[in-house]
């Protein structure tokens, strides 16, 4: 199966009072490059959370929105600096005595001064958060390769379509091209024997002119790697899997055989063919661009 590169996911997960939730969403890019936005206290995961996104994406330009929510009531404890507190305590009673002051230190105007008693977050269990970050992320990337897949085969039933109408034109140049040789072969014949009136046209040399005409606006070689081309592109949106950078490959053959049958003929109805080949070649790019 093929893989779009527009895809979105999303999950949550709400255990042991704490509730994650993931959100992936993409768009086309030639590489995988992947924006992850989160609190900045789940920044030590990052590199996890590339490394567990990577089994799932191989392109695209991905954007990853992680929000996080703590419900626990213990989350924060007391901690008191006993040494610091003696030092306070010291220079305190030392100033009462230089100066002659009453030394009237309490406990309620120690534990006032800085640092002497601070708030801080209790340490959480790093293996137990990353476990349920993860089972987030990856419940949201299964969601989210889903989509690609539903999307991608849509675009392989369009551009299958959109193949079968190219091979259609093609068919049409091919039919069409011997019969330009034919009516060049006429109407040189008939201006020869109007220049040459009642005496008898030389068929070697009127052979020798359509041989080298024939030569020129053959596209036999091209209506083969077009159609060889074309088959393959088949056969590879069938066969699935990361074949973006194949297609856009085969498209761009796919182009330059075009614009070589446009170069050579000279036959208006060919002309207007390749025109719409050229066309309906762009569209089947356009349509490969979305794809893994």
């Amino acid at each position: 199966m093929i893989k779009s590169m527009t895809g979105f996911g999303r999950s949550e997960v709400a255990e042991n009072n704490r509730k994650f939730t993931v959100e992936i969403k993409s768009v086309n890019h030639r590489y995988l490059d992947v924006t992850i936005k989160m609190p900045k206290k789940l920044n030590y995961f990052e590199s996890s959370i590339r490394g567990e996104l990577k089994h799932y994406i191989s392109r695209g330009k991905v954007d990853v929105f992680i929000s996080y929510e703590d419900f626990g009531e213990n989350v924060s404890s007391v901690r008191y600096n006993q040494s610091l507190a003696e030092e306070y305590l010291k220079y305190l009673r030392q100033m009462a005595e230089e100066f002659g002051l009453e030394d009237d230190v309490r406990v309620s105007t120690l534990s006032r001064f800085p640092d002497v008693l601070t708030m801080e977050e209790q340490a959480e269990d790093e293996e137990e958060l990353w476990r349920e970050l993860r089972e987030a992320v990856r419940e949201a990337a299964e969601m989210f390769v889903e989509t690609r897949l539903a999307e991608g085969e849509r675009l392989k039933d369009d551009l299958i379509g959109k193949l079968d109408g190219l091979l259609k034109l093609v068919d049409f140049i091919e039919e069409r091209s011997p019969q330009i040789v034919a009516d060049y072969r006429g109407r040189l014949e008939e201006r020869v024997r109007e220049l040459l009136a009642d005496r008898e046209v030389d068929e070697g040399r009127l052979l020798t002119e359509v041989t080298i005409f024939a030569d020129k606006v053959c596209v036999d070689e091209e209506i083969v790697r077009l159609r060889s081309h074309i088959e393959t592109m088949k056969s590879t949106l069938t066969e699935g899997g990361s074949i973006g950078r194949k297609l856009d490959f085969l498209a761009q053959e796919m182009n330059r055989e075009a614009n070589t049958i446009l170069s050579k003929t000279s036959d208006l109805a060919i002309s207007n063919c390749g025109i719409e080949l050229k066309t309906e070649i762009e569209k089947v790019r356009e349509q490969i661009q979305n794809i893994e």
